[in-house]
């Protein structure tokens, strides 16, 4: 079945959970896709895991949109989120439409997703107004690393908590369809889902939300260094990706491989005769 903002929003009303997974490739797409994921998010964490940026602040609308058309080739059936790169929304209500615009209508997203809470409402409504879906983002928010001093978790005071709170039904009224809550305490997330209307959806903000999104390297074992400590471990592809470049390596080194099912044959006499002609 297709996956809509409408469809999110009945699981929901339901309470079935809804499952979200970033992807940045056709490839990875095409997996998550067949597996039957509601949610493809393409994020700007593509700066961090794809190119190797040390933050996600790097990344440009160009960057986003190519990724995001690889990724929208993909998948079929689940609703492609595409995230919104750092100063293409913030600098006014103008850039923001333009740049979500140009997310649905050149990189094929069903919706976009920015950062931040009543700041950001008129982008929002702007958007929407637009006919574009948003996805909004409260809490750990990448993007604001520098104002953040690292990557910490937020709302563990009274008054943090309070503005999360504030700040998620402030984006709820703009018009919002769902909001990720990426590294708040569980029962402050807990608190937020119960008076949104709009699915929430956790990083790292425990089992209450309405669904649960992760970066697929977190899950399967490929990312280089520091792995959060929300992100399970579902399936170590590292070690098997690790594994099996080492024994290429090695047949390759050793004239294992190719063996001969892995080559093409062509008649023995043009062969002769290409050697005679030498």
């Amino acid at each position: 079945m297709k996956n809509t903002a409408a469809t999110l929003m009945s699981q929901k009303q339901s309470g079935e959970k809804i499952t979200m997974l970033t992807a940045y490739d056709y490839t990875t797409a095409c997996i998550a896709d067949e597996c039957g994921v509601n949610s493809i998010l393409v994020g700007d964490s593509l700066g961090m895991v794809m190119l190797g940026y040390d933050t996600t602040l790097p990344v440009t609308m160009e960057d986003m949109i190519h990724h995001t058309k690889a990724v929208s080739r993909g998948a079929k059936n689940a609703f492609i989120v595409g995230d919104m790169p750092f100063m293409s929304y913030q600098t006014s209500v103008y850039d923001a439409v333009v740049n979500a615009g140009r997310l649905i209508k050149e990189g094929g997203a069903h919706a976009v997703k920015l950062e931040g809470g009543a700041a950001v409402c008129p982008q929002i409504k702007a958007i929407v107004d637009s006919s574009i879906p948003v996805v909004a983002h409260l809490g750990l928010t990448p993007q604001s690393v520098n104002a953040f001093g690292g990557f910490k978790v937020q709302g563990k005071t009274y008054d943090k908590a309070k503005q999360i709170i504030d700040d998620a039904l402030k984006i709820q009224e703009a018009g919002a369809c769902a909001v990720v809550l990426e590294c708040v305490p569980a029962d402050l997330a807990a608190i937020i889902t119960e008076k949104l209307t709009i699915p929430t959806i956790g990083i790292g903000a425990g089992a209450q939300c309405d669904g649960q999104v992760l970066v697929y390297q977190d899950m399967l074992g490929m990312t280089a260094g520091h792995t959060p400590k929300f992100a399970k471990l579902f399936a170590d592809v590292g070690a098997l990706m690790r594994e099996g470049f080492k024994a290429y390596i090695s047949e390759t080194q050793s004239g294992e491989f190719p063996a001969a099912e892995h080559t093409f044959k062509i008649d023995s006499e043009i062969i002769e005769k290409l050697r005679e002609e030498d």
